[in-house]
């Protein structure tokens, strides 16, 4: 039987682990926004830069020139935002990942703690039913293990496939730089 203090425990815990994650989320979204002001003041940088050098423009082969030089950049500066912008999101989902693995864990543990207690008060003549709901316990545990191992690998998966599509944007943008 749980106590009020286990109980009270229990709760802090909770309020405690809603907090961090709360934190960390709200830190997540700092480096959002951090990042969006980074790279709106570059691009107002450069698009200021840039309508400077349209104005000196003497020819139509400079404007061509000029105008093909700004692809890769371009290209290179999307893939690298978006790459910070992605490592920012997983690097909080691991946060959110790390914790709930922690609280699932320590879940398990308790409860079960509460299993072999019941088992050891449990009436004569009561084993079989305390195997099967051992046997249940264990079953549901692995099965939590196989879907926390198969969210790990399909991060994986989707990692690479944007470290990818980031290299074939990256390479792809520099080869009309090249022609040209």
């Amino acid at each position: 039987m749980l106590t009020v203090e286990q109980v009270m425990a229990s709760h802090k815990a909770n309020l405690e682990t809603l907090f961090g994650l709360t934190t960390k989320a709200f830190e997540g979204v700092e480096k959002i926004v951090e990042l969006n002001l980074t790279a709106s003041k570059a691009a107002l940088a450069e698009a200021n830069e840039h309508t400077q050098s349209l104005l000196s423009v003497k020819d139509a082969q400079e404007l061509l020139a000029l105008q093909s030089g700004l692809f890769q950049p371009l290209a290179e500066k999307t893939v690298a935002y978006s790459r910070h912008l992605y490592d920012i999101a997983s690097g909080t989902g691991a946060e959110f990942t790390k914790n709930f693995e922690g609280q699932a864990t320590d879940a398990q543990k308790k409860f079960m703690g509460l299993v072999d207690n019941a088992a050891k008060n449990a009436p004569a003549g009561s084993e079989a039913a305390v195997a099967i709901m051992k046997s249940t316990v264990a079953a549901a545990n692995n099965a939590l293990e196989s879907v926390q191992k198969a969210v790990k690998q399909a991060t994986e998966v989707a990692e690479s496939n944007f470290n990818a599509v980031a290299t074939t944007a990256t390479n792809a943008a520099k080869q009309p730089a090249k022609k040209r």
